[in-house]
């Protein structure tokens, strides 16, 4: 009987180490809270990413989706260019804008001065349509850019050879905004005057979330000469310095990300590109302002802007000189088969 006994107790005890060794625990599954969660998408940051909030997941995937979009499903050693992902609220690439340029007090400056408000307010929404109809896949924002610096053949009188529009004047752009969902950049032509001394002048303004901004070398006057005598320049400082201002703006008012517009169509007009600082609260495009034939306007795309990389990408049709110059004005499949496909459209 005792024999039955110690049999018994050391069977249990064989079965007991068995157990602590066997049983399930770390050795074969993790923790329910150790489990690595699974990747929907391998993402492949940029080196400055880190900076960003990484709650903008969903927003980073879909960013990456729409870069390789514009760039037809074949990124180039160019093409896309390292910068950091949208910070939440940023309109590119996530929509195109299509914007009509000019002034309210002249039509030889653009489509906002050449016909009543109601009919270029109709005509801006026909081309809308066409531009959700040729790319389906892209929203479309409309968008008024309006010349609120305009560069000026006489000096003036304090010698700046440029005229600033009145607030009233803006504000009619801004309501015209409000009323057809549209949004807002305001130009600058400098002249011989500096985007230092005019950008703080319009801060009331670009501290609204739906106001953007853009600069113009073809009339910064650094030589010395008057407006259109010869085309201007900036460099890489002054865009950096506008691109710090609005990102100042972003900071202190806590808007979404502005867009910055640079029009260009010659290599003077833009120097030192490559020192061009991008930064995650402004989106910086290059827009070609050049008109002419087909040809040509692919021409000076590819050479000054696709070939230049900054960030993104836009291209200027021109109503009239197109035609009259080139017998032709581009359509919205044509242009978007331009490389990388502009996602800002502006016209004059």
């Amino acid at each position: 009987m005792k024999y039955l006994w110690k049999l018994l107790l050391v069977t249990l005890l064989v079965l007991l180490v068995v157990w602590i060794v066997w049983k399930p625990g770390r050795h074969e599954i993790p923790p329910k809270e150790e489990i690595p969660k699974k990747e929907s998408v391998v993402v492949n940051k940029p080196a400055r990413v880190d900076s960003i909030a990484k709650s903008n997941t969903v927003d980073t995937l879909m960013y990456q989706q729409r870069m390789l979009y514009l760039l037809h499903d074949s990124p180039s050693k160019a093409w896309p260019v390292s910068t950091y992902y949208p910070l939440p609220g940023a309109l590119l690439p996530f929509n195109r804008i299509v914007a009509y340029y000019g002034n309210f007090y002249t039509p030889r400056l653009g489509v906002l001065g050449t016909v009543p408000v109601d009919s270029m307010l109709s005509r801006l929404k026909e081309t809308v349509a066409l531009w959700e109809a040729a790319d389906s896949t892209t929203p479309v924002i409309p968008a008024f850019h309006y010349i609120a610096v305009t560069a000026q053949r006489s000096p003036g009188a304090d010698g700046k050879y440029r005229q600033r529009m009145p607030a009233t004047a803006i504000s009619k752009a801004l309501d015209l905004a409000t009323q057809e969902h549209a949004i807002v950049f305001l130009d600058i032509q400098p002249g011989q005057s500096k985007l230092r001394d005019e950008l703080p002048l319009l801060e009331k303004f670009m501290s609204r979330p739906e106001v953007h901004l853009g600069i113009d070398p073809e009339y910064s006057m650094k030589n010395g000469r008057a407006p259109c005598s010869v085309i201007g320049t900036m460099d890489a400082d002054d865009i950096n310095y506008a691109s710090s201002w609005l990102a100042g703006i972003v900071k202190q008012y806590g808007l979404p990300p502005k867009i910055l517009v640079v029009h260009r169509f010659t290599q003077g007009m833009v120097t030192n590109y490559k020192d061009i600082h991008l930064q995650p609260e402004v989106q910086i495009v290059m827009d070609m302002d050049g008109f002419g034939g087909v040809a040509k306007k692919k021409h000076t795309y590819h050479s000054w802007i696709a070939g230049q990389p900054v960030q993104f990408t836009g291209f200027k049709l021109f109503y009239e000189v197109d035609v009259a110059t080139g017998g032709h004005l581009m359509e919205p499949d044509e242009v978007l088969k331009l490389y990388p496909r502009p996602i800002y459209i502006q016209y004059q």
